[in-house]
């Protein structure tokens, strides 16, 4: 199943929910790149995707779209409240289809994130936000690499 964020409650969307019906309840056109898109996304379960890798699978499903369609797609799919967009730094830009609050390992040498529950972390001592702004969420992004023993094994 899949949580996503409308306004303060969140939606259950269940894997197999039709994409159509998916875009229609968050108010978005069924475009066919759209429906392509949202059944790559919502198909397999909870996962990560940049808009190169989602890009890379439209291209061998054979549906229609382009890079620019994928990127606009994602930003209108986010702003939708069905993905997440993960802040990590550097040029990829990252979206998650698990809404649910948790955090992310980034393994950098294999351009790859993993989840990380938020039983596991603390945060403690936020500052407050300036005048005029809100704290909406905390992410926590723990950069890794493969050790050098597991490097040289592999």
């Amino acid at each position: 199943m899949f949580a996503a964020m409308t306004g303060s409650a969140p939606t259950i969307v269940p894997a197999r929910y039709p994409a159509r019906d998916l875009l229609a309840e968050m108010g978005l056109r069924a475009t066919k790149p759209r429906l392509a898109l949202a059944e790559l996304l919502f198909a397999k379960g909870f996962r990560h995707v940049s808009a190169e890798s989602l890009y890379e699978e439209l291209v061998r499903s054979g549906a229609p779209g382009s890079i620019s369609s994928v990127y606009r797609n994602l930003r209108d799919l986010s702003g939708a409240g069905l993905l997440k967009r993960v802040p990590v730094y550097g040029s990829t830009a990252w979206f998650d289809t698990q809404m649910g609050p948790h955090h992310h390992f980034f393994a950098e040498d294999e351009d790859r994130l993993i989840d990380v529950s938020t039983d596991s972390i603390t945060v403690a001592d936020i500052p407050s936000p300036p005048d005029g702004y809100e704290l909406v969420g905390v992410d926590v992004l723990l950069r890794i690499r493969r050790a050098e023993e597991a490097q040289h094994a592999a």
